[in-house]
């Protein structure tokens, strides 16, 4: 038996031949896709505790008590096994508080929860470590002659990855040496951010930077900072009254806390 469109109306047939594109639809619609959706996640006082324990803890050396916040930000993100379909990618897309991400740039190393969580705290690790030699060779170079002395350890529980790295740095020159002449690096204020360290004291990108200024602004921040290549990303959702200072390095960061609480010019996305 023989079928022809032209023996059809004009509605019959646009109807005949949306029938496929609502079928591949349905089908888009239930298969998985390689996304993963994000979302806002905790904040971590690097001064004080995560988890009932310390963050840093640090011997050898005297210490300071110090006065406000050094809070690093992370993001949570749907688990690597876990299955995203067109309706979660949509959803993601037209709320500021979600970002749909592929999935190989979450979790570059697959689908194994295990291998991803220690691939993340394998990578804390070494940004700890990093933190470390920065901060102490910040202080060094500001002429803190027993610096070299300090043993570090930092815990933050499970979160994994790098992006901690450039808060840690500042909490131990905070705890040794505050801001060079008495008082505290932070001015006593709420200050969160992000960034990765290195060793010699770059500042280097993260991702989600847009979700992390908005945990940041619910955990009551009031400045962020951050990477100075990611300033478009942190200004695309910044929420009202946080003010961001863009980062390059170590010294810079110190020197634009040191400017904030003075009154002085400080560096603006």
């Amino acid at each position: 038996m023989s079928f022809s469109l032209s023996r059809l109306t004009r509605p019959q047939a646009l109807a005949v031949c949306a029938l496929p594109v609502v079928a591949l639809l349905a089908v888009a619609g239930l298969a998985p896709l390689p996304f993963a959706v994000a979302q806002p996640g905790g904040t971590a006082d690097v001064l004080g505790k995560h988890e009932g324990k310390p963050v840093l803890t640090i011997t050898g050396v005297p210490t300071r008590k110090t006065e406000g916040s050094l809070r690093m930000t992370t993001i949570v993100a749907t688990g690597p096994q876990m299955d995203v379909r067109l309706g979660d990618v949509l959803d993601g897309w037209f709320r500021t508080d979600r970002a749909v991400m592929p999935k190989d740039s979450v979790y570059p190393t697959g689908d194994n929860v295990k291998e991803v969580e220690e691939h993340n705290l394998g990578d804390m690790r070494k940004s700890q470590d990093d933190a470390t030699k920065a901060a102490l060779a910040h202080l060094r170079a500001e002429g803190v002659d027993d610096a070299g002395k300090a043993k570090v350890e930092a815990d933050l529980g499970k979160i994994g990855g790098p992006s901690a790295g450039l808060f840690l740095s500042l909490g131990i020159i905070d705890k040794l040496d505050g801001d060079g002449s008495g008082g505290d690096l932070t001015g006593g204020r709420d200050i969160a951010g992000t960034g990765t360290i290195t060793a010699s004291g770059k500042v280097g990108p993260v991702g989600g930077v847009a979700l992390k200024t908005q945990a940041a602004h619910r955990d009551g921040a009031t400045v962020f900072l951050v990477p100075k290549a990611e300033c478009a990303d942190a200004e695309a959702e910044k929420p009202k009254g946080l003010r961001l200072i863009p980062v390059t390095t170590l010294k810079g960061t110190v020197d634009a806390l040191r400017a904030l609480k003075k009154g002085g010019a400080v560096p603006s996305c």
